[in-house]
């Protein structure tokens, strides 16, 4: 082949290859929105089909839609398809679009008035699980940067925080895999443990929620687990779990600097205050922003009753879809492989913390959150 010919063939391949990603994309998308309808399906149909069965009545749409994901992540693993049809499984885009919808249906009051106990229990939290994580990892001799990926993860919002933690004490990426693996490991069953044992001890759905939000990893899990119990557990477990993640960006300002100044020691270094905006969460200002334009607009509305039905489109509804888009792409995301690679040490720690975390978040939830009223 001449070179003119070489050069002329060029741009036809790059222009294939072009075609070739989008081509994947789409089909991503038409699978991850089929999977979505499957759970609907299966939502509405399985305890018509298993009438006599009574406890399935209780079964949620996250549980459809985890199981859904995990056997969709299964065939497509062994296809040796999964990377290339990954383009629309964007789990944080997905739960962040559902819960800033959520905010639609929660009046502002109720976050003002939530937020008081909320703060008081998420830095308690942060503060005591990060410690007892950090210890632990210290005396099993893990790696300083491994242990503050994996402390931030249990204390504050899993993946998310450990994406921030990796990021500003410069973790490697296995590292941070490592961690993202055992986050989802950890919180997969305590979507369906917690919500069993708060029935089993019989606390009150703000109490649940609070719970739930406070000591489960992931700003997803806690929305599914926080869906089984019911809307209210919902509300208060999105405020308290969103309260934890406003905080990740502190965390992690006081993580860049304690590794600049302690750890690494690198003379002359500074750390500004636009770290804190750049990792803030700022779906959270989506949250609040929706919760805002919902409660003005229902109450500036002649008729408030056609007003919130119109607001339950986005506020229930269409959240509901984006909930089930996540909780798929969880089940489809989920690696074990990542789990081997650190040994028993790394996942010691964690498990350490989880108890400390699911021990102090009840206690603080029953002391917090005790009486408090969403109405």
């Amino acid at each position: 082949m001449s070179q003119a010919e070489a050069v002329g063939t060029a741009p036809q391949a790059v222009g294939g290859e072009g075609a070739a990603r989008w081509g994947w994309a789409a089909g991503s998308l038409v699978l991850l929105l089929a999977l979505g309808a499957l759970v609907r399906y299966l939502d509405a149909n399985v305890p018509v089909w298993l009438a006599d069965v009574n406890w399935i009545k209780s079964v949620e749409f996250p549980i459809y839609a985890i199981a859904v994901g995990l056997a969709a992540g299964a065939v497509l693993g062994a296809l040796g398809v999964r990377e290339r049809l990954g383009a629309a499984f964007r789990t944080e885009f997905l739960i962040k679009t559902g819960l800033v919808l959520l905010g639609a249906s929660i009046n502002l009051a109720v976050i003002a008035r939530a937020a008081g106990p909320a703060i008081v229990q998420s830095v308690v939290l942060i503060s005591t699980v990060f410690l007892v994580a950090w210890w632990v990892g210290g005396r099993l001799g893990l790696d300083p940067k491994l242990r503050a990926v994996l402390a931030a993860a249990v204390s504050i919002c899993g993946v998310s925080a450990a994406i921030a933690a990796a990021g500003a004490v410069a973790a490697r990426k296995e590292q941070l895999a490592y961690v993202a693996s055992l986050v989802i490991l950890f919180a997969l069953p305590s979507i369906f443990i917690v919500p069993w044992l708060a029935t089993t001890l019989g606390l009150d759905a703000v109490v649940a929620g609070a719970w739930i939000g406070g000591n489960i990893d992931t700003t997803a899990a806690v929305t599914a687990a926080g869906a089984i119990v019911g809307d209210e557990a919902l509300q208060i477990a999105a405020i308290v779990k969103q309260t934890q993640n406003a905080l990740m960006g502190v965390v992690a300002v006081l993580l860049t600097a304690y590794f600049v100044f302690r750890v690494e020691r690198v003379p002359g270094a500074s750390v500004g205050l636009g770290a804190i905006w750049q990792r803030f969460p700022k779906f959270v200002l989506g949250f609040i922003a929706a919760s805002a334009i919902a409660t003005l607009y229902v109450g500036a509305a002649a008729d408030s009753k056609a007003a919130s039905d119109v607001v339950a489109v986005a506020g229930s509804s269409l959240r509901t879809w984006f909930f089930i888009l996540a909780f798929v792409c969880i089940g489809v995301e989920f690696r074990p492989s990542a789990l081997r690679e650190a040994g028993a040490r790394p996942v010691a720690v964690f498990a350490a913390a989880t108890v400390v975390n699911l021990a102090l978040a009840l206690v603080l939830a029953t002391l917090l959150f005790s009486g408090f009223q969403l109405a």
